[in-house]
């Protein structure tokens, strides 16, 4: 029998998946090529520290390549990272994770979402999500077949998901919930009170919670809570976290997930398939971060509070309204005053004082009106960019 296509000869075929066709270019990464191709440059735009890794983590990488430890890994991570991992989690969370089946170690943890996403959705699965949050969770969700569902968040409620908000919107397909946080863009660090009220909606309806807690170290004057540590939510965690922002280990890509055996199960299964093993060094250097990695992890919080409080008071001097931040290093304030739509300002600032902010639209439509600045950078960068940013003000309101 003759076999039938449906493409017709002297068509066009079109090689590109409907999936990717449907995602938009990341926010970030376009200011990221502004910010390239312009001189002279101050950028608020860019969510890392400004900090070197700390050098024994640097140089426990180093040895173990002097010693040849340049082959792979088990596809779970090293035992003995697992095993700190573990002994870490313990201590500072109170929870009791198997290293052999209930953790993984992942290429960062926007790797550990693209796992949980692709393990645990099928076809026509929702995923409830606020906005704005991080780029990468709505584009994880579409490209492991599902729907994002997004709850609407405001400065007047601190960019915070209501339970309520959340309930309203699950039906039938829904399956998770993402929470992230400390949060990217706006610093909110969701209170005990509202996350057990969130666990209460996930038992309620039967939804698995996937946790972004890569910024739980930086919080300033309130405590974070980790998400699995509330009642009956162990079981229906996946709690994502990593090195790159509490040790300054950006470039090192190295995160972690921990999760129900059963869950660690598949999603090791397509990270064997697609990555096989984290980098080798970079686990090396991430058993030295938890082993000795405290001091400065202290050191560099305390650094970032200062630079918080500073950047907060002169955005809010110079007009640029701003609540308070409690965690992460961002400040998201508010540009409605300028009459510019968050794009607009943040590329005539570029082009005009050469100041490099990231739209608020970047991280979602809730966004706009707003434009996320980090404070890791040096004191002296930042409080210039304030003079940039006031001079532009003066002329633009």
């Amino acid at each position: 029998m003759a076999r039938t296509t449906r493409q017709q000869p002297g068509m066009k075929r079109s090689f590109s998946s409907q999936r990717v066709n449907q995602l938009s270019p990341s926010g970030i990464r376009k200011f990221f090529d502004l910010i390239a191709s312009t001189e002279g440059v101050i950028t608020l735009g860019i969510g890392e520290p400004d900090y070197a890794t700390p050098w024994h983590i640097c140089e426990a990488a180093v040895s173990s390549l002097e010693k040849g430890y340049t082959m792979y890994t088990s596809n779970l991570g090293m035992p003995e990272l697992r095993h700190e991992l573990s002994g870490y989690l313990k201590k500072t969370s109170g929870l009791d994770y198997d290293p052999d089946s209930e953790l993984l170690i992942t290429v960062g943890v926007s790797e550990a979402m693209d796992l949980a996403m692709r393990a645990v959705l099928d076809p026509g699965d929702e995923v409830i999500l606020p906005d704005p949050c991080y780029v990468s969770y709505k584009a994880c969700v579409i490209l492991a077949g599902g729907n994002p569902v997004t709850v609407p968040t405001s400065e007047e409620n601190r960019f915070e998901m209501s339970p309520a908000d959340i309930e309203a919107r699950i039906s039938d397909r829904t399956k998770a919930v993402i929470l992230g946080y400390p949060a990217n863009p706006t610093g909110t660090v969701m209170p005990r009170e509202k996350l057990q009220q969130i666990a209460e909606v996930a038992r309620r309806h039967n939804l698995l919670v996937i946790s972004d807690e890569i910024y739980s170290r930086l919080v300033y004057g309130v405590e974070h809570t980790c998400f699995a540590t509330l009642s009956g939510m162990k079981e229906r965690t996946i709690l994502l976290n990593g090195f790159s922002k509490a040790y300054a280990m950006t470039g090192w890509r190295i995160g972690y997930a921990a999760a129900p055996a059963e869950i660690i199960a598949l999603m090791t299964k397509i990270h064997q398939y697609t990555i096989m093993s984290a980098p080798t060094m970079a686990q090396v250097a991430a058993i030295e971060a938890l082993k000795s990695g405290e001091d400065s992890v202290t050191e560099m919080v305390e650094d970032y509070n200062r630079r918080r409080l500073f950047t907060v008071k002169g955005l809010n001097e110079i007009g640029l309204t701003c609540f308070e931040p409690k965690g992460a290093f961002y400040a998201f304030p508010s540009i409605k005053g300028t009459g510019l739509t968050s794009e607009e300002f943040s590329e005539r600032l570029l082009t005009e004082e050469k100041t490099a902010v990231v739209p608020g639209t970047a991280f979602g439509e809730c966004g706009e009106g707003y434009v996320r600045c980090c404070y890791a950078t040096s004191l002296a960068d930042l409080e210039e960019a304030l003079t940039r940013m006031k001079r532009f003000m003066e002329k633009h309101t």
